[in-house]
């Protein structure tokens, strides 16, 4: 019988919430050598091998078939797929890692609540400035979609590749779409979400390839994590 690779987050306390979960369901994980190697095994289920990724690898591992099952947040996940994508598909949330997608813009802006405010702001900031809104985020995908459902267009994305609450402080864009869990972050920067404004609310899921979700080694997987899920 061919393996089932499961995905695992390599680090952090989403490695350490899947494996305390795993545990509980009584799987327990175990690295093939040393906790340097990126190759192990899940107990209590034959044929089940296990990949150490980084989380968005685990993401972009379901998209292209390199792996059958893993634990990513739903944030990268609905990043990495298009909505029309039917060959992964949650079966289970793991009620960790919780943590909304937001938009945020500067307290200061006083007349800006809603995202139909963000786009009149950005049909006026365009007449004064003679460019678009700019919107800060490693969420280039979420962020069109929603952007579009909302019927917000005067803007353009500035792709992050830092720490993205801090851009419109540092004048490289007037708005943010971000990731979240108190909101502490976003208030120490002097912004906001918009009352309307949350793209998703994401958690730990754990997705599968829909190709295999008739696997009887799938089945006895969800089976254990639901038991767990639903012990105090």
């Amino acid at each position: 019988m061919t393996a089932l690779v499961l995905g695992i987050p390599s680090k952090g306390r989403l490695m350490e919430a899947t494996e305390a979960l795993l545990g509980k369901a009584g799987f327990a994980l175990t690295r093939n050598g040393s906790d340097r190697l990126y190759r192990g095994r899940l107990g209590g289920i034959e044929d089940v091998d296990v990949a150490f990724l980084s989380a968005s690898e685990i993401a972009t591992s379901l998209k292209e078939g390199k792996i059958d099952l893993g634990v990513t947040g739903e944030d990268l996940l609905r990043e990495t797929l298009r909505p029309e994508d039917d060959r992964v598909d949650v079966l289970e949330r793991l009620s960790f890692g919780f943590a909304n997608v937001v938009v945020a813009v500067p307290e200061a802006w006083l007349d800006v609540a809603r995202m139909s405010d963000l786009d009149e702001v950005s049909e006026s900031f365009y007449k004064r400035h003679g460019r678009r809104l700019r919107v800060a985020t490693k969420y280039l995908n979420l962020t069109r979609r929603f952007f579009a459902n909302k019927g917000v267009t005067g803007y353009r994305i500035v792709e992050s590749l830092g720490a993205t609450e801090g851009a419109p402080a540092a004048g490289t864009a007037e708005a943010i779409v971000d990731i979240t869990t108190t909101g502490s972050t976003l208030t120490a920067n002097r912004l906001k979400i918009l009352d309307d404004g949350v793209i998703l609310e994401s958690q730990a899921v754990l997705a599968l390839r829909t190709e295999c979700e008739d696997d009887q080694r799938v089945a006895a997987l969800r089976a254990g994590l639901s038991r767990a899920l639903a012990k105090p």
